[in-house]
């Protein structure tokens, strides 16, 4: 494998992040981390239904009775109901506590992930592909605690202020992605490179690699939006949320570990080359085929 370095071919970059990503893709089979995921969605699961459960009902009331005092609120949905749109005034309610809700349960399970799986998930890339690269330990659990809190809140704000612009079709589509993109790019790659590099390689390792794991985010930031469809099937979906948000965040959670995974297998080859060390790539138990490394 060449050395990464920031001027490297766009194509020999591209083929290590494809290369990164099916390890990814075969990893997540692996009976430990299908066990590792047990824990978290269990957690985000269960709280997830508990409290939707027992707020979704005033959740719902508030939000129609909020939308109703709104003067134009009021005289729109009463002009659909004058065209015989009448059945929209029944899902716009459940529809807005499912949009509040969804941003919420994904952050959570990313954060679930980053706390109870990366670390875990991390060591597994490291035992089979890295086992020689030195651990330096530049980071620690509560600081990949505060940096994932403090990026979390900074996305959830910027999805708030998005909001309004997401009527417009085209930002919808590509902004919101965009956030998750960057928050997953801010968390995993943190995360991935606590236990291993040292505080002034990973800032270098992230300036050098900006753009490639800023990329892998957006990736993982567009497969995080699909389980959101599920609630997209009309109506039913909608006031079945309770009984749907655990199968969303089963997902959300199989996403988040394919990025963490995504991330492990990159940045751990990019610090190995940094450091002008031989790779060692190991699939003996996965299956993987043995390609050559680039």
């Amino acid at each position: 494998m060449k050395p990464l370095n920031p001027s490297a071919p766009p194509v020999q970059v591209l083929s290590q992040v494809l290369d990164a990503g099916w390890r990814a893709a075969a990893y997540c089979l692996h009976p430990r981390v299908i066990g590792w995921s047990l824990l978290p969605l269990l957690l985000a699961a269960g709280l997830s239904f508990g409290l939707l459960w027992w707020l979704w009902e005033p959740a719902v009331t508030a939000v129609r009775g909020q939308m109703e005092s709104w003067l134009i609120v009021d005289a729109l949905l009463r002009w659909l109901d004058g065209l015989g749109a009448s059945g929209f005034r029944s899902v716009l309610a459940p529809l807005i506590v499912v949009a509040i809700s969804l941003p919420l349960v994904m952050a959570l399970s990313l954060l679930l992930v980053a706390a109870l799986m990366t670390p875990a998930l991390t060591r597994l890339v490291a035992e089979r592909r890295f086992a020689i690269l030195e651990r330096k330990r530049g980071g620690s659990l509560l600081g990949g605690l505060a940096w994932g809190l403090g990026s979390t809140l900074l996305a959830l704000m910027g999805l708030l202020v998005s909001m309004p612009f997401w009527l417009i079709p085209p930002v919808v589509l590509v902004l919101p992605p965009l956030i998750w993109g960057w928050l997953s790019y801010r968390v995993f790659a943190y995360d991935v490179l606590a236990e291993h590099a040292s505080v002034d390689e990973r800032r270098a390792l992230l300036r050098q690699q900006r753009w490639p794991l800023l990329g892998i985010g957006v990736v993982c930031g567009y497969l995080g939006a699909a389980p959101s469809l599920i609630f997209a099937f009309g109506a039913l979906n909608l006031i079945m949320a309770p009984l749907l948000m655990p199968i969303a965040i089963w997902l959300y959670m199989l996403v988040f570990a394919f990025a963490a995974l995504w991330f492990a297998h990159f940045s751990l080859g990019a610090l190995a080359q940094m450091r002008g060390q031989p790779l060692e790539a190991s699939v003996r138990d996965l299956g993987e085929p043995q390609l050559p490394l680039m």
